[in-house]
């Protein structure tokens, strides 16, 4: 049989990638800080485009919604980092007497005020010699932030589940400063969890680079800079928790509740001049809330929720046709009038695209709510499993599609700042036949062992019993692959910590 080229032609459909195609593919999976400095880019380049009247392209200062709480600054009723602590504004090293001449001022606006319950946080540029030590020039690049020298942080030493989700929404309500501006209990109420859950991820948080970032008050922000230098003693402990005697310059009366001589007194006193009382000044101011919301979620009703786009990270644009006629007219150059075209149909496209953008986002949250609807009412026990298919699927659009827009995208509700990636979880059959998420597995499993008795922690056999009993029939080996991401040691490595004694690896 001899083989010999020809040719052929044949009629066959098939799908073409336009570039436009492919930038508008591109625009749905850009985040809220990504599409605005794109829409910046093409309303310099393109002379027919404006931004929409009122629009702002800054998402950090737009409004949220009347009936939600901002996001940005927490979802809960917080309260000031130091707002009970006095203000320190003596200098320290003068004669022993009640005349604390020379009184310093340390960059507060209300540090001359000695009113009890007048805010006191230090500033770092204060008068009273050198800027404290903290050794942040060794950790932290020049123009990196908080959030990004925290998130790597979190990622390496916490691990993935629901102790990172805590640590990052704990991150949340962290301040310019470094303070935690919620109590644990508020966070683990609007989160459906156990205050003991948030209050063991908030310790290690406190552990983190720079010390003395998650604390509630100057005290305790001092006091966790102490304990990184391995000098937080007995002592050090009764100043920090008098410091109301260090501002009003009762330093005898403060000598007496330390246990400690006038001189030793005067090197404590020394000692906590070179701690840092705002810990997180050192990065670049935009270093927390740099994470916009594309989303609200909003309470209407019994697990009755409205979904709103954030019109601040939507940059609009509008098309100037009259401008367009205007130089049509009088442009005689036909390369002149062929770049007005180009424009023209540039700009028409790119309002398109936007709007079609806003439209899939609405409507892929849409859905979101309302499969989850039971986790915005109740918590993370009632996170329900869907996948992208299922999603895809109700909306009537390509799974792709649906991977492409809930990518760097987040959701703001009364529990908290989501990614919207974190409400697709796989399947877990339950004993009754009801499928559960993975992600709530997890957090029951989590909880079963911070419950369990210290001198006697629980075996995965007894926590698979113990799953089983609540309705959730899992295998042996799913419990011990969760118990481990989550990381949790196994029952025997648990029990020899408990009664103190060291593991062998």
């Amino acid at each position: 049989m001899s083989m010999t080229p020809r040719l052929d032609l044949r009629q066959a459909p098939s799908l073409v990638m336009t570039p436009r195609l492919q930038q508008a593919i591109r625009l749905l999976q850009l985040s809220s800080a990504d599409i605005i400095a794109y829409v910046e880019e093409e309303v310099e380049r393109n002379p027919l485009l404006e931004h929409a009247a009122g629009d702002d392209t800054d998402p950090g200062d737009a409004d949220t919604p009347d009936r939600f709480p901002d996001p940005e600054t927490g979802f809960l009723d917080a309260y000031p980092g130091a707002a009970t602590e006095l203000p320190l504004d003596q200098d320290f090293n003068t004669h022993r007497d009640n005349d604390i001449a020379g009184a310093e001022s340390w960059g507060h606006d209300d540090a001359g005020a000695l009113a009890a319950g007048s805010a006191l946080i230090w500033d770092s540029g204060h008068s009273g010699g050198d800027l404290p030590d903290t050794g942040l020039e060794n950790h932290a690049d020049h123009g990196d932030t908080l959030l990004d020298h925290l998130e790597r942080q979190i990622t390496l030493d916490i691990p993935e589940g629901p102790e990172q989700w805590i640590a990052r929404q704990l991150l949340l309500h962290l301040d310019e400063t470094g303070y935690l501006t919620a109590s644990t209990a508020d966070v683990a109420a609007a989160l459906g969890l156990d205050v003991d859950a948030v209050d063991a991820v908030l310790k290690r948080l406190q552990a983190m680079d720079p010390p003395g970032l998650f604390a509630r008050s100057l005290g305790e922000c001092l006091a966790l800079q102490l304990a990184d230098r391995n000098r937080l003693d007995p002592a050090m402990e009764a100043l920090l928790a008098n410091l109301e005697l260090l501002a009003a310059g009762d330093l005898d009366a403060l000598g007496t509740l330390c246990g400690v001589q006038h001189d030793d007194l005067d090197d404590m006193i020394r000692e906590i001049r070179t701690l840092d009382p705002k810990p997180a000044l050192r990065f670049e101011r935009l270093s927390i809330q740099t994470r916009i919301p594309d989303v609200y979620i909003l309470p209407r009703g019994d697990d009755d929720w409205q979904v709103e786009l954030n019109s601040a990270a939507l940059p609009r644009v509008i098309v100037n046709n009259r401008y367009y006629a205007t130089l049509s007219r009088s442009a005689p150059d036909p390369e002149v009038r062929a770049y007005l075209s180009e424009s023209l149909a540039s700009a028409n496209w790119l309002a398109r695209a936007l709007d079609q953008r806003a439209r899939t986002v609405l409507r892929v949250s849409s859905e979101i709510a309302r499969r989850q609807s039971a986790f915005f009412s109740r918590g993370v026990r009632f996170l329900k499993p869907m996948t992208l298919r299922d999603v895809a699927e109700a909306v009537e659009i390509h799974e792709s599609t649906v991977s492409r827009a809930t990518a760097n995208k987040t959701i703001a509700c009364p529990r908290g700042l989501f990614e919207m990636k974190y409400f697709f979880t796989q399947a877990i059959s339950g004993a009754d036949g009801e499928a559960l998420s993975a992600e709530t597995v997890r957090d029951q499993l989590r909880s079963l062992v911070e419950a369990e008795p210290p001198d006697c922690p629980l075996s995965d056999e007894a926590l698979v019993s113990a799953l089983k009993s609540e309705g959730i029939d899992i295998a042996r080996r799913t419990v011990a692959k969760y118990r481990e991401a989550l990381g949790i040691p196994s029952s025997v490595h648990r029990r020899k910590k408990n009664r103190g004694k060291p593991v062998r690896s």
